[in-house]
């Protein structure tokens, strides 16, 4: 998905047809209309997929136990065999435990590349709460090898608190065509809302009231993780919906709606708005792949994490390449 002024850095459908034809760069273990057959360390959960020159990297929601639950890294040299590159930091920003108290793990990042700079947005949390904040850090390349590497902790983008509204956590970034960054966010509450960025800091450009994009009206409005793509001029907003994060008792599938300006209004398939819970499945459980969410979108391949029943519900990285039909929708398969 490639956007004006800078995205994850991706192929378009055309170039993907390439990269199925060369296993040098990977992804093309089986049919180009199916999951990918990975390998390696696949405990992945909200995976933000990206590509930093011929690597291949995902970085997810960490774990309270390791790396003081640090957002984690992996890595590939194909997208098909993945290894753990550690955590973002050893230590969590210390800002974050005032900001939001009894913080764990942090969640849900986002990896958007802008004029050479790498921007990664973070969630800090807690289940049930909506004293939250999206947060910022900023490096010049994803390779942990090389000299440069650094997060950078860029402070707080978006904050939200018991009386406001909207739950602050998922981020989801892109750039319109002329070049303004954009942050989807939210997760229940008042479902999914959007404020306006600014280059080259990456942090919020006012403090209007943020955009409505989604919402299902009725408690609990489990709606979460947009995540926006551009595709032939249209916008579409990917969003997670129904339970989470309860292995195999986890109801989460993936739904899209579509618009022809980034800021909405978005429409299911049969044209009812999203903001009246009109958003159309894209992926939902399929045999022993249970909930899958947490997407994002880079190379022309759809990442998300499901729950699988023959691990017993623990969850797993799965690639899946995004295709387009005739009517200019989002389609994958799991096989």
């Amino acid at each position: 998905m490639p956007r004006a002024g800078g995205r994850r850095p991706r192929r378009s459908v055309a170039a993907l047809a390439a990269l199925v034809a060369v296993s040098a760069l990977g992804l093309t273990a089986c049919a180009p209309t199916g999951a990918r057959d990975l390998t390696g360390d696949l405990s992945v959960h909200d995976p933000a997929l990206a590509q930093d020159g011929d690597t291949w990297f995902v970085y997810s929601t960490g774990s309270a136990g390791v790396a003081d639950g640090n957002v984690q890294i992996r890595s590939s040299s194909d997208g098909e065999h993945w290894v753990s590159r550690g955590a973002v930091w050893e230590e969590q920003p210390e800002w974050l435990a005032d900001a939001v108290p009894g913080v764990s793990n942090l969640w849900a990042p986002e990896l958007i590349e802008h004029d050479g700079t790498w921007y990664l947005y973070y969630s800090a949390s807690t289940f049930g709460k909506n004293r939250s904040v999206i947060a910022l850090a900023t490096n010049t390349t994803l390779d942990p090898d090389d000299p440069r590497y650094d997060w950078v902790d860029r402070g707080p983008v978006v904050e939200s608190a018991s009386g406001d509204d909207f739950n602050a956590i998922d981020p989801g970034v892109a750039v319109d065509d002329d070049g303004t960054p954009w942050l989807a966010f939210g997760s229940f509450w008042s479902g999914i809302r959007m404020v306006r960025l600014a280059w080259p800091d990456g942090l919020r450009a006012d403090d209007e009231e943020p955009l409505r994009l989604a919402d299902r009206g009725t408690p609990p409005n489990a709606i979460e993780a947009p995540y926006l793509v551009q595709h032939d001029g249209d916008w579409f907003l990917f969003v997670s919906v129904d339970a989470c994060c309860q292995g195999l008792d986890s109801t989460y599938s993936i739904a899209v709606g579509r618009a022809d300006e980034i800021t909405g209004p978005y429409l299911g398939r049969d044209g009812t708005p999203l903001l009246l819970d009109g958003q159309t499945t894209l992926l939902a459980a399929e045999g022993d792949r249970i909930g899958p969410g947490g997407q994002s979108v880079a190379g022309g391949m759809l990442a998300l994490h499901y729950y699988d029943a023959r691990l017993d519900g623990a969850f797993q990285l799965a690639l899946i390449p995004l295709r387009w039909d005739a009517e200019g929708w989002p389609v994958v398969d799991w096989d």
